[in-house]
């Protein structure tokens, strides 16, 4: 079985730093797998690789939609890649702030649509329906995610817990295979954390997709993951289930602390 998504050997150099060092991981269909490591490490910098954000200055990104037609990343335009069908959130909230809670999901969807610029002009009935269901697609997202009854709230006035789960809400908009999560889970209370865990596990069951996360939660990633990869200073320093990582002394030293694993 292909993997839906396949690193292979990915450096990224910023003029004479070396950001990533021949970093390697891959995400089969229906895993929820976890990259770890301390600030710094370069876990957005290998998000923004596989998004095309950055261009690899070596190695490769493999994409396996669920069409099964394997694409080679490197080189795509950031929204292409959206539309080949992997979407993410991002370590600082992203929202169109000044827009409601229903247009920021709504602007995601677009790109499942196939109205071009005749169509919208002359307002014809395939658009009117594609409009319609934009809409109601965007809302039974905002009802998936608990969010439906500020549907019309603008985006910043959420509370910040909520402000996280509509980025999710607004990433799933676009139907993906694979879902890249970059800390959904910083500054949020352990009630709201124990909520997008089981959110997350729903969203992998029950819309049939493959997650990578960033996190700094151990509990969450821990109890989440089938597999972990642990990066320090751009390098993969070991990969493997929960209970491997959480009793490898690389990772207890370079991120656990061996405080903590005592």
């Amino acid at each position: 079985m292909k993997p839906v998504l396949d690193v292979t050997a990915v450096s990224m150099n910023f003029g004479g730093l070396r950001a990533l060092n021949e970093v390697q991981l891959e995400v089969q269909s229906g895993e929820i797998v976890a990259l770890i490591g301390p600030n710094g490490a370069g876990k957005t910098t290998f998000f923004n690789c596989i998004t095309s954000i950055y261009e690899p200055t070596e190695g490769e990104v493999w994409f396996t939609p669920r069409d099964g037609a394997r694409t080679k990343v490197n080189g795509l335009k950031p929204n292409l890649v959206t539309e080949l069908g992997m979407a993410r959130t991002f370590q600082n909230i992203r929202l169109f702030k000044n827009m409601s809670v229903l247009e920021n999901v709504m602007i995601a969807r677009h790109c499942r649509t196939k109205t071009g610029i005749w169509g919208a002009l002359l307002r014809s009935p395939g658009v009117l329906r594609e409009e319609k269901e934009i809409v109601d697609r965007s809302y039974e997202l905002l009802k998936y995610m608990g969010l439906h009854k500020f549907y019309k709230e603008l985006a910043c006035n959420l509370p910040y817990g909520a402000q996280r789960r509509l980025e999710i809400a607004r990433a799933l908009a676009t139907d993906p295979t694979l879902l890249l999560l970059d800390e959904p889970a910083a500054g949020m209370n352990p009630q709201e954390t124990e909520t997008l865990k089981h959110l997350v596990f729903k969203i992998r069951d029950e819309m049939d997709m493959a997650i990578l996360l960033i996190e700094h939660d151990m509990s969450m990633v821990m109890s989440l993951s089938e597999r972990i990869y642990v990066m320090e200073y751009g390098c993969l320093i070991a990969s493997g289930t929960p209970s491997e990582i959480s009793s490898d002394p690389r990772v207890i030293k370079a991120y656990l602390g061996e405080e903590a694993h005592a």
